[in-house]
């Protein structure tokens, strides 16, 4: 008999699930100081950055996560297996915690690049290897798998400020690294102990990658590494280099890969012509997922940095850390999900995902607006209440609880079973454009008073929400739904 776990799932589930905690424990509690760190002066350890270009490098960071999530599935898929994948995105992620840990540029910004690579293998991997444990007519366990990691998710994004964002405040940055680094160790060491609860899942590359194949990707990538290498080298040796150059060049990969991806996707002569059509009316989705994901990525940028500078945060005659107002995001995501899993349920054949998707941008939207009013009360360096923040990340919250898995599932319904998996991945890289349009449109605030900045994105998300929701009805008929699908197409998505 299998030996169960607490969750009700085998042992392979416990591992998994220990290995997510404190992969997002690493993540959220380095995201909950690196704009803090990378804005701090010199003199207190920072890396001397302005606002601006703090923001900037979170957001560039962030969208390089999510488009090495397209190499890293790649890699799982044909060259590693998923179990190895994750095994070494966890290495990587560790090393670039450690990295960070030293106090240098060249530490920090290497230790960067490194978590960007390891976490960009390990988490679609992730997904595949739980996948691998469940077979077609399986489709509620797994489910309710991803909805126990989901919940997993939030507990470390919780967590993970109060304790990483605590030692870096107090003790100095490097010490949250180091935090950061240490959680994600016990994550690769259980995840390494717990190998003989997988048995051949996982091990082996499902689609492996011919001899060919792989000298030509390899032949690609090196030449891609090789350019970025000479261009750097160029700028150093021009004694023209800046930080902002590198930050500047993920942010335009962010810029430009989904767009890429889109098309060749959509022109792929496998896909149907239904398929295809409704892939393309999808795409105006993807351009609200991304313009939600530009507003809500800075929750880590500009409104942690309005939490360190222009908040109240003394209570009691202790001083909070500015980073821990990063928890209360998940914190509303924890307690408003369940209200809108019972909402769903109850008017889900009146809700179109457009509708969803409107809604979503409205609230985010509704959170700058509030934001403006936070900055103006601010102004002159006035210190603010905090629940001016709170009320932005309320808002925000709800609307990450519906557009989250609202995108998802419509990516699934989009087309047939063949190209769900590259469909689900365009979602990856539309968050990507986001989080790389956050690394752009941040600069704005260099020019234009706070205020008006928050006002002006807040109008724009606004406008986009109401636009998107009143062209729900066309968009409904042309997303196909799993009623839709061919038997066979069902079979396969589950």
């Amino acid at each position: 008999m299998t030996a169960k776990s607490a969750f009700g799932y085998p042992r392979w589930f416990t591992t998994i699930f220990l290995t997510d905690i404190w992969e997002r424990f690493s993540f959220y509690g380095m995201m909950a100081i690196l704009t803090l760190y990378a804005a701090s002066d010199r003199s207190e350890g920072g890396l001397g950055l302005s606002m601006s270009e703090a923001s900037a490098l979170f957001g560039a960071y962030i969208g390089l996560v999510f488009v090495l999530s397209l190499p890293g599935g790649w890699l799982g898929d044909r060259i590693f297996g998923a179990w190895r994948a994750v095994l070494w995105g966890g290495v990587l992620i560790a090393l670039g915690h450690y990295s960070m840990a030293v106090p240098s540029d060249v530490g920090s910004y290497t230790g960067l690049v490194l978590i960007a690579l390891g976490t960009g293998l390990l988490k679609p991997n992730m997904f595949a290897l739980i996948s691998g444990f469940f077979g077609v007519g399986e489709r509620s366990r797994r489910e309710a798998a991803f909805s126990i990691l989901y919940v997993s998710i939030q507990i470390s994004a919780l967590i993970a400020p109060l304790v990483v964002g605590f030692l870096g405040e107090t003790l100095g940055w490097h010490w949250g690294f180091a935090a950061a680094g240490v959680g994600m160790t016990f994550g690769v060491a259980q995840f390494a102990m717990g190998a003989r609860h997988f048995g051949e899942i996982g091990q082996r590359a499902p689609h492996p990658a011919g001899a060919e194949e792989r000298t030509k990707v390899f032949r690609r990538a090196a030449a891609a590494v090789a350019v970025l290498a000479l261009l750097i080298a160029v700028d150093v040796v021009a004694g023209t280099f800046a930080p902002m150059h590198l930050i500047g060049v993920f942010g335009l990969v962010a810029l430009t890969v989904p767009f890429v991806y889109f098309r060749v996707l959509s022109r792929n002569p496998a896909m149907e012509d239904g398929g295809r059509q409704r892939l393309r009316a999808f795409f105006w989705l993807l351009l609200s997922f991304s313009l939600f994901w530009m507003l809500a990525g800075q929750a880590g940028s500009m409104l942690n940095l309005f939490a360190k500078h222009s908040t109240e945060r003394e209570l009691f005659g202790f001083v909070l850390p500015g980073s821990w107002f990063q928890s209360a995001m998940p914190f509303f995501i924890l307690v408003s999900a369940p209200g809108f899993a019972w909402l769903w349920v109850r008017f889900d054949a009146k809700i179109g995902s457009a509708l969803k998707f409107g809604a979503a941008l409205v609230l985010a939207g509704g959170g700058f607006v509030i934001m403006s009013g936070a900055a103006a009360s601010a102004e002159g360096g006035n210190a603010v209440s905090p629940l001016w923040l709170l009320s932005v990340f309320f808002l925000m919250a709800c609307g990450e609880v519906i557009i989250g898995p609202v995108g998802i599932a419509a990516a699934a319904e989009v087309t047939s079973s063949t190209f769900i998996g590259r469909t689900i991945g365009l979602v990856w890289l539309f968050s990507a454009l986001g989080a790389g349009l956050s690394s752009q449109i941040v600069h704005l605030a260099d020019v234009v008073p706070d205020q008006y900045y928050y006002l002006g994105v807040g109008a724009l998300a606004i406008c986009a929400g109401f636009l998107v929701a009143g062209l729900g009805r066309r968009l409904r008929f042309t997303v196909v739904s799993p009623a839709e699908q061919p038997v066979a197409d069902r079979a396969g998505s589950a």
